[in-house]
């Protein structure tokens, strides 16, 4: 089982606790590209000690705090992409895969919202085409119920895919923002290549340890009993990981018996788009 810690912990030092995390159970740590985490020069020569002394994988989250994709603040854009090209070569020779939250709709992108969605299209594919020098894919993220947020609903993240027409992106499935969508029967019938885990109580993103709020985990463990990627636990702290993957391997150790899978139809057509 691949499964991996991964936390924003912007009061304590990443670098002290990325090497309890074997100790614990992990055998990954995906980086947040923001605080004490942010991608420069001297992480990455800490993120090089953690990776010559542990036998951690790593994987990425670009960095979102105060950047949008979907801009049409051209400068505001550029910045965003800036950052977040900054980041994936940081980590080319650590990691195969890096996640990026969709854009977001500004008060001119809500106005706009046709430009809007062309902007974080162009923007992916940017990215794409940095993250393909060092054999990255690009995970984008399905993102909380937020109305101005893009990429809350399965056929909005199949739609960026078709439309981006990279080779190296993927979906990168967060089932506790599907969750708070009601989307994740639409989810659970896609094939990600990345799943982030946390609970809520169904109203807030709260990133509450698994067990903790109302998702059923072993439902969603059944559904993705054919998925061979990696799992990330994303936790406030390392204490509500450890919790998290204790629950999450009771969980797969006492699945619930086979559901048969509900089909539904999401017809995506890629000029019907969705904000």
């Amino acid at each position: 089982m691949r499964i991996s810690f991964s936390s924003l912990a912007l009061v304590n030092n990443p670098f002290d606790w990325a090497y309890e995390l074997e100790d614990i159970g992990f055998n990954g740590w995906e980086l947040v590209g923001e605080g004490k985490q942010y991608l420069t020069k001297a992480t990455v020569k800490k993120i090089r000690e953690v990776q010559e002394s542990t036998n951690l994988e790593f994987t990425a989250h670009l960095p979102f705090s105060d950047l949008n994709l979907a801009s049409l603040n051209q400068g505001i854009w550029d910045e965003t992409i800036a950052q977040m090209g900054s980041a994936i070569r940081h980590v080319g020779e650590f990691t195969d895969l890096a996640v990026v939250h969709p854009g977001h709709l500004s008060p001119l992108g809500a106005e706009l919202p046709d430009s809007a969605w062309e902007q974080n299209i162009i923007g992916i594919q940017k990215l794409c085409d940095i993250a393909e020098e060092f054999g990255i894919t690009i995970g984008v993220e399905n993102m909380p119920n937020l109305g101005f947020l893009l990429g809350r609903l399965p056929e909005e993240l199949i739609g960026m895919v078709e439309n981006v027409n990279r080779e190296n992106i993927g979906i990168a499935f967060d089932v506790g923002h599907a969750s708070l969508t009601r989307t994740l029967d639409g989810f659970l019938k896609l094939k990600p290549k990345h799943i982030h885990l946390h609970d809520n109580r169904g109203k807030t993103d709260e990133h509450l340890p698994l067990g903790h709020g109302t998702i059923d985990w072993a439902s969603v463990m059944n559904e993705l009993k054919d998925y061979r990627g990696r799992f990330v636990i994303e936790a406030r702290t390392v204490e509500e990981g450890r919790k998290s993957l204790k629950y999450f391997r009771k969980t797969l150790q006492n699945k619930a018996p086979s559901i048969a899978p509900r089909h539904r139809a999401f017809p995506w057509r890629l000029e019907s788009r969705l904000f």
